[in-house]
């Protein structure tokens, strides 16, 4: 369960979901906007998830749980390592580096504009919110596929799996969410807010990923070492 909280909320930081929010803001009747995109987001990803969780339930074995000591672990290792390695990338600004060697060695390149689910959200139509959010959201993240995976671990009921299922679901998209909620309640305030917080992520956006992945990465690494060493 803790595992699944902490894959949570690296999932939240979508820079996917991020700029979808961005651009419906900007647009006419963004609470229109943004509530298609999250019903279309929440019933493909909740659909897909229960999919995901009750086959990998239903063809659960008694090899499964012989190697799980074993497997489990070195995946939490694994992956953990990887986090830290990419955050000491980051930190250190060697991922920087790298982006603009890349850069330069591609030459100046032709402005392609907005991305495509970018151009179909600024038409301003709920349903095509709504299609990109359950387009997108058909597309799962390896985050995602392991939060469900360990939900599948848990062993836990029917009712209690569907509910971590919906929750999850909705963890991920809370970047619209939030504003979205925001703007039913205090939609005055909402856009200053929202502005400055944009500004502070733009700010310490490098600070903020070393430490989300720093955490993500020693916690998996953590939890493989000791379930190991059982």
């Amino acid at each position: 369960m803790q595992q699944i909280l902490v894959l949570s909320l690296a999932a939240i930081v979508d820079p996917v979901i991020a700029g979808a929010a961005a651009v419906m803001l900007l647009l006419p009747e963004p609470k229109r906007l943004m509530f298609g995109f999250v019903l279309g987001a929440l019933t493909t990803s909740i659909l897909l998830g229960l999919v995901i969780v009750f086959a990998l339930q239903g063809t659960k074995s008694s090899a499964t749980s012989t190697t799980k000591r074993t497997v489990d672990p070195a995946v939490d290792i694994a992956v953990g390592v990887g986090f830290l390695l990419f955050a000491t990338v980051v930190a250190t600004g060697e991922w920087h580096r790298w982006r603009e060697r890349r850069k330069e060695r591609k030459g100046p390149q032709k402005d392609k504009g907005p991305s495509r689910m970018q151009r179909e959200l600024s038409k301003g139509s709920p349903r095509l919110t709504f299609a990109a959010g359950a387009v997108y959201e058909a597309m799962p993240s390896v985050i995602y596929l392991a939060v469900m995976h360990n939900i599948v671990k848990l062993n836990a009921s029917t009712l209690a799996s569907v509910l971590l299922v919906v929750l999850i679901c909705v963890a991920q998209i809370g970047l619209i969410l939030v504003p979205l909620v925001s703007f039913a309640v205090a939609p005055t305030w909402t856009p200053k807010a929202l502005a400055s917080a944009k500004a502070w992520f733009s700010r310490d956006a490098r600070r903020i990923a070393v430490v989300a992945l720093t955490l993500v990465g020693a916690w998996l690494l953590g939890r493989g070492v000791i379930t190991l060493l059982k």
